[in-house]
């Protein structure tokens, strides 16, 4: 018989590994792109819009970068500037692919050994990307320069809807300024 105590270790063990695991799952509907390359993906991306959350909330002129680390993962630095303060933000996470070699579907982390999906679903050549996590409150459209066309928001906008998310909730990043 199991003691009250090694039970309710079992259960918070079990519930734990329940709550991290679905972090990094994928939401329904919601296919990553394959044939994806890696290598082909690291280096600057801007963030153009995105659904709110509170890690990125206050801040404009957010971009983030991707370098493969020696042990294969992908070392993550996310910075924007704080728009009340004005001063830089930055903070740095490690990626690694979640399943296949071939596949946009990584895992990322920022707080130690605890992971959230990363999913390209939707990428033009390398240039735009649209990126979501393990359920559709999260939503991104990335690309390499700071600016974009208006028909590419549109387009963005027109994919993100049909696929369920909300897009009414878009905040658009102010890059005004970027010396990039």
């Amino acid at each position: 018989m199991w003691s009250k105590r090694r039970l309710l270790s079992v259960v918070s063990v079990l519930s734990m590994a329940v709550l991290l695991g679905s972090c990094t799952g994928i939401p329904s509907g919601i296919t990553p792109v394959k044939p994806f390359e890696l290598s082909r993906y690291l280096g600057t991306w801007y963030e153009i819009a995105r659904l709110d959350h509170s890690f990125e909330r206050g801040l404009s002129h957010i971009k983030a970068n991707y370098a493969l680390n020696t042990d294969g993962t992908v070392r993550v630095v996310n910075s924007g500037i704080d728009i009340a303060t004005k001063e830089p933000r930055q903070v740095e996470g490690k990626a690694k692919l979640a399943r296949n070699l071939d596949e946009g579907y990584l895992k990322v982390s920022f707080y130690g050994p605890f992971y959230g999906s990363y999913i390209v679903f939707e990428l033009d050549n390398y240039r735009h990307a649209l990126v979501t996590s393990y359920n559709r409150d999260y939503l991104w459209l990335l690309a390499r320069t700071p600016a974009v066309s208006q028909e590419l928001k549109e387009v963005f906008i027109s994919k993100a809807r049909a696929l369920g998310f909300d897009t009414d909730e878009l905040i658009f990043v102010d890059h005004s300024g970027q010396a990039d």
